[in-house]
């Protein structure tokens, strides 16, 4: 049995060609069908690691969620070739409070300026 992690990434052409790049399997994803599609794709395929760009992630929310919870996959989401809009971070932030029940993440207005 192969050891090696295999990961993935679903999302717009020029953000996953980095990950092409290194290895990783990719599929393109421009619209709601794709993104869905890919997603299940790389999972039936045995990748439990996905990068998925916040674009494609917020057309599938039902995905998104459905994988949110379980142990054999991960969906990170990450920038797209515009920068982040701040759906993974706030996805992370969730995860935190629902798990310890504070989100340790705000910074409350302490930030140095």
């Amino acid at each position: 049995m192969d050891s090696k992690l295999r990961i993935g990434a679903v999302g717009e052409e020029d953000v996953i060609l980095a990950f092409r790049a290194v290895g990783a399997v990719t599929a393109a994803a421009d619209s709601p069908e794709e993104a869905q599609m890919a997603v299940h794709r790389l999972l039936s395929e045995g990748i439990p690691l996905i990068f998925i760009t916040e674009r494609a992630a917020r057309m599938i929310p039902e995905v998104m969620e459905r994988y949110a919870q379980s142990p054999d996959a991960a969906l990170i989401p990450i920038p797209g070739v515009h920068g982040t809009d701040g759906f993974g971070a706030s996805r992370v932030r969730e995860r935190v409070i629902k798990a310890i029940g504070a989100d340790i993440l705000t910074n409350n207005g302490n930030e140095e300026q």
